[in-house]
């Protein structure tokens, strides 16, 4: 259904820059809302981002690095923000190999998935690959990390741990987990 024919469709009225920088632009809306009242909506807008859920001889490999939007360090899957116009598999591709030194010989794609609908659009496609091949890490000037391959046990200590706290991971981990579960993984 086009959701501009949904009962619940908020239609734009009017739209006002905010902010734009090199990864986000802000903006607010002002939206006729269902019952014909007006309200403001504060937008992020996100260019999208890939992430890759890569298995190396049976271990996942993750990155360590601080996040300052949550002032701390964390333990995540290889990610990375697209470029305009860029392929999301183009993107899992560059990323993977330029965080973790690997290349993946064959990937697939899980599931695309919206990080924080209420105020924003970013959408994050989540690749999976489990046939690695030796490559190049590549970082970026401004990005410092590391990478560790673990276990799912691992995993699940850095989850209760808090080290692994953001969503693409957590999606990732649960995954692999029912891939295990059914004897795939």
């Amino acid at each position: 259904m086009d959701a501009r024919n949904h009962p619940f469709y908020e239609k734009t009225l009017e739209t006002k820059p905010i902010f734009e920088g090199r990864m986000i632009k802000v903006q607010v809306d002002t939206v006729q809302l269902p019952n014909g009242e007006t309200a403001t909506r504060e937008l992020v807008l996100h260019p999208g981002a890939v992430a890759v859920l890569a298995l190396l001889e049976g271990k996942m490999l993750v990155v360590e690095q601080f996040r300052k939007p949550l002032e701390r360090v964390q333990v995540e899957i290889p990610a990375g923000k697209l470029e305009p116009g860029e392929d999301p598999l183009e993107a899992a591709l560059r990323e993977l190999e330029e965080e973790t030194g690997y290349r993946a010989k064959t990937i697939k794609h899980l599931q695309s998935f919206s990080t924080s609908p209420g105020f924003a659009e970013e959408i994050i496609h989540l690749y999976y690959t489990d046939e690695l091949e030796k490559g190049e890490v590549h970082l970026d000037d401004e990005e410092f990390l590391t990478c560790e391959a673990i276990t799912l046990e691992q995993a699940d200590a850095y989850i209760r741990e808090g080290r692994i706290f953001d969503a693409k991971t957590l999606l990732a981990v649960a995954y692999w987990r029912l891939q295990k579960l059914e004897g795939n993984r």
